[in-house]
């Protein structure tokens, strides 16, 4: 009878340590998948930052630029028609305006003369 008990004891236990280490083999596997799904996610926010940080010096370098003189002066030629002092305002309208009133010129077109056998069937038709 004690054997049986230790028998029964004995597949208890090992059971046991099974049941113990499937749990604790399905533990692992979630935690190396968690720790994946973080990499990528943090790949993911590192390729952000690296846009960003693109965005930050493309709108750094527009920012010195429209901080500059000459973007002020630009801005108060053709925005507000100002002018330094001396210099002459010449106004020009709407480019389809200069089109119309610009003189037409005939543009050559440059062709190949005719070979001599469409001369020949011209002269003959």
């Amino acid at each position: 009878m004690i054997e049986q008990i230790k028998s029964k004891l004995n597949w208890l236990t090992r059971i046991g340590i099974i049941i113990l280490a499937v749990l604790a083999i399905s533990s692992l596997v979630r935690g190396v998948i968690a720790v994946k799904r973080s990499d990528e996610r943090i790949q993911q926010e590192k390729e952000k930052v690296a846009e960003e940080e693109k965005r930050n010096e493309e709108l750094k370098g527009q920012l010195e630029e429209v901080n500059s003189q000459t973007f002020a002066e630009q801005v108060a030629r053709d925005k507000l028609g100002l002018a330094k002092p001396g210099e002459t305002v010449i106004v020009l309208p709407d480019k389809e305006v200069l089109r119309k009133l610009a003189p037409r010129i005939e543009e050559e077109q440059e062709t190949l003369p005719d070979p001599n056998w469409r001369k020949w069937l011209k002269l003959f038709m």
